[in-house]
């Protein structure tokens, strides 16, 4: 019975943010045709600034769970800190650029999103809040996170040619087992690229 309700929870809360919210990427500003010229655009990332859940300030949300983690087990606050970090590069950036990439290339485009300093543009994902959610077996909230994706002239950064808003990108796992917050996180991240991908492919369909 409790494994029943915990994934009814699990598809309820999966589908709710799936079908029933808003727009997950949406235009700000500028226009995208410029990408219909491009093979490649170089892809960085932005977490300054970042407010964490109830937290004005990522410091302030990491801080008390690392000395409360610590405090019941020495070094184990810290090792969950550094994967706090590493997790961007190594499971958040590359889920992103991979979506983002499957997206653009199902809309028939032939441009390619990832490290490439040389490209003409490149597009800056700037993440502004992160609510990384939980799971408790029979409860969960999923994670989402918000952001800013800023296409600018890689030689001229002011130069900002487009501007799209990623609002509330969710991250959970349809079978509600996201007991890792760095899995919620990284399901935010592809479902981030994939939207972004969507619309581009919409604004430039040929």
């Amino acid at each position: 019975m409790r494994k029943s309700l915990s994934f009814l929870l699990a598809l309820t809360s999966v589908a709710f943010l799936t079908g029933c919210a808003p727009d997950v990427a949406i235009m700000k500003s500028g226009s995208l045709s410029f990408l219909v010229s491009q093979k490649q655009v170089n892809v960085e990332y932005d977490y300054s600034d970042m407010r964490v859940g109830k937290f004005p300030r990522e410091a302030d949300y990491l801080a008390p769970r690392v000395a409360e983690m610590n405090a019941k087990e020495p070094g184990r606050g810290d090792q969950w800190r550094n994967a706090w970090i590493d997790d961007r590069a190594r499971r958040f950036q590359p889920k992103f650029e991979m979506l983002l990439n499957d997206m653009v290339s199902n809309g028939k485009l032939d441009v390619n999103f990832g490290n490439y300093p040389n490209a003409e543009y490149t597009l800056i994902f700037k993440t502004t809040f992160t609510e990384p959610g939980w799971n408790v077996g029979i409860m969960r909230h999923p994670a989402f996170i918000d952001g800013e994706a800023a296409f600018v002239s890689t030689q001229n950064r002011q130069n900002r040619v487009a501007v799209v808003g990623i609002t509330k990108s969710p991250g959970a796992d349809a079978w509600g087992f996201d007991f890792e917050t760095g899995q919620r996180i990284e399901e935010s991240y592809a479902k981030a690229g994939k939207e972004l991908g969507k619309l581009i492919s919409k604004k430039l369909k040929k």
